[in-house]
């Protein structure tokens, strides 16, 4: 008989789920979701070479791709949709895989992840290279699709990472760093979607944030690289240049003007005072770390 893992346990603490008032089960789950945290404390080491091997990736040119099924593919899937806005990235820099496609984001195409040969295909279609990182995310731990994903990646080459929420998880032996994430059984046996996937998120959060910090992406803990794409974003640029730089208002938008509603270049322009040109190379010079750039001097 196969141990029954942790996410398909059963809580005891919720055993008379079913009996319980609206506020007993509200309660109940808010209880158990403040273990997540503690969970995800644990595994940061693991979380920290995933961080590694991602910012070697893209420092390299490569690509920061998440690849999973249901729930946790859905969840790699929104992590790389914000990273554009958020840090300036082109899309097609962190990607998000979904077994099944697009239309799988919307309605559950539950078969989709028993297929290792649609992983791997995926993959395929993708074009990963070495230069690239594949992050295998699956709660149970031991999705066929992702398996066939991660073989295909360490195959060509690719950096990969396991991230399950079982002890022992069989993607682990796939992958060069395993993450397993242990948040206990589910106030709902088996419904991966709560603690599970509150965890994933997080550690997803914390990679694609502490990657992009590494490669030049804030200055301070300022968005530096967000794409004004709106008139609210075009705002916060402006915002960041005043909070970055102490100019006021006038001097920011002037600088940001200048800058085609880039912060970080005129937020250089203004702390090391050069024009957009100047700031440009400087920066270009400095990999894009907007510190070095300021203290750089031109030759």
């Amino acid at each position: 008989m196969h141990e029954i893992a942790t996410t398909e346990s059963r809580n005891s603490r919720t055993m008379e789920l079913d009996e319980f008032t609206v506020e007993q089960l509200l309660t109940a789950m808010n209880d158990e979701d403040r273990l997540v945290p503690d969970a995800v404390r644990r595994v940061l080491p693991e979380v920290e070479r995933a961080v590694e091997l991602a910012v070697t990736a893209l420092r390299s040119g490569g690509r920061l791709i998440y690849q999973g099924a249901g729930t946790s593919g859905r969840l790699g899937v929104l992590d790389a949709a914000e990273c554009p806005p958020t840090f300036g990235v082109p899309p097609g820099v962190v990607v998000g895989v979904l077994a099944g496609g697009d239309a799988a984001m919307f309605r559950s195409e539950e078969g989709a992840e028993d297929s290792p040969e649609r992983g791997r295909d995926d993959l395929v279609a993708l074009g990963v290279t070495p230069a690239d990182v594949v992050i295998g995310i699956a709660a149970s731990g031991r999705t066929p699709y992702v398996i066939g994903g991660l073989d295909h990646a360490r195959a060509v080459g690719a950096s990969t990472v396991a991230l399950s929420c079982n002890p022992g998880a069989a993607i682990s032996a796939h992958a060069q760093v395993a993450i397993e994430v242990d948040n206990g059984p589910e106030v709902l046996t088996g419904s991966t979607r709560l603690k599970a996937g509150t965890s994933q998120k997080l550690i997803l959060n914390m990679i694609s944030t502490a990657a992009m910090v590494r490669t030049g992406k804030a200055y301070s803990n300022l968005m530096v690289d967000v794409a004004p794409s709106n008139v609210k974003l075009a705002g916060r640029v402006v915002r960041i240049i005043r909070e970055a730089t102490g100019a006021d208002e006038a001097a920011a938008r002037a600088a940001s003007a200048a800058a085609d509603g880039h912060a970080k270049t005129a937020i250089v322009m203004i702390l090391a005072d050069v024009d957009a040109p100047t700031a440009r190379r400087r920066l270009a010079d400095a990999d894009g770390l907007v510190r070095v750039a300021i203290r750089s001097t031109e030759s």
